[in-house]
């Protein structure tokens, strides 16, 4: 599993309003009686941080862990990444998304989906993380 950077957020942006309630799956509710101040979108996320990226994912090895090819994901580059965290990182400057897995002093980069292998970070190995996924977003109008 692959990803594109696409950047920080520009400057800008809208507030939205937030519902009060959580919305059930199959029961529809008023939602106008349970409005909230508006939030910002980029302010929940925290995309205003220098630190933090946006990227686009390419692959399938990351189902397991709810991220899909095409989904957005906001990856913060000042998280200190740990063990089972999700990364975005470079494997001898492939880029890739795995889930980081930390055994004493040996880094798996661990797949969410069973057709794909662990990759163990072996000595020779150029590897760094580039940043922790800390939230997708998913369209699901295509």
């Amino acid at each position: 599993m692959s990803f594109t950077s696409l950047g920080q957020i520009a400057e800008g942006g809208i507030r939205l309003p937030l519902c009060s309630f959580k919305v059930p799956a199959g029961f529809p509710s008023p939602a106008a009686d349970h409005m909230e101040n508006p939030i910002s979108l980029d302010e929940l996320l925290g995309v205003r941080a220098p630190s933090v990226y946006l990227v686009s994912i390419d692959g399938d090895s990351m189902i397991g862990a709810g991220i899909f090819s095409g989904d957005l994901a906001v990856v913060d580059r000042a998280i200190e990444p740990a063990h089972d965290h999700v990364v975005v990182a470079l494997l001898n400057n492939d880029p890739l998304c795995k889930r980081l897995c930390i055994r004493g002093k040996q880094i798996i980069l661990k797949s969410e989906n069973p057709r794909y292998p662990d990759r163990y970070i072996m000595e020779g190995d150029e590897f760094s993380v580039w940043g922790v996924i800390t939230y997708t977003v998913r369209s699901h109008g295509r």
